[in-house]
């Protein structure tokens, strides 16, 4: 956000002089009203709206589907490869000791898996870019505070990744 003056940026506390070479004090841009700073040709520029970088290189310039895809895929991939991770373990004692994996942990890791591929197939058939971010940004439930409730969001989502049934 600025205030301009002659398409100059004035700084909030501090002095300036105007094209006439009348100089105002460090405090007039907080003490004057709206009307004042108007008549002597202020301005108030606000702040552009920000950039989400994930899927836009600029305002109104956005990234390549196919590469946001890939990269997106990407993730789920390495999403699924920590979610593995606090029970890789069990496969590497099954393997050194022949001790059964436990079956919460075996239909986790399914689940994952599982997820894993849905995510993917989800991206990948995302038809036009804003399906694509409307996909991987939309959360999967909704909370209504008022009925303390959450809703399957009926909008476009990923699948939710299961939870770790080693988790508290």
């Amino acid at each position: 956000m600025a205030f301009l003056l002659n398409g100059k940026p004035l700084a909030v506390d501090r002095s300036f002089r105007d094209a006439d070479g009348n100089t105002y004090p460090s405090n007039f841009l907080r003490i004057a009203t709206e009307e004042q700073k108007a008549a002597i040709g202020i301005t108030w520029v606000p702040d552009p709206e920000p950039v989400d970088t994930r899927f836009y290189w600029d305002h109104n310039l956005p990234k390549n589907i196919d590469d946001l895809k890939t990269q997106w895929i990407k993730q789920q991939k390495e999403i699924a490869a920590s979610l593995f991770a606090p029970t890789d373990w069990y496969i590497i004692r099954k393997v050194d000791t022949n001790i059964d994996i436990p079956a919460d942990v075996k239909q986790y890791r399914d689940e994952v898996r599982l997820t894993s591929g849905l995510r993917e197939d989800q991206i990948s058939q995302a038809a036009t870019f804003d399906e694509f971010v409307a996909l991987v940004t939309n959360p999967a439930e909704i909370y209504f505070p008022d009925q303390n409730a959450h809703v399957v969001n009926p909008e476009p989502h990923l699948t939710p990744w299961p939870v770790n049934p080693l988790t508290p």
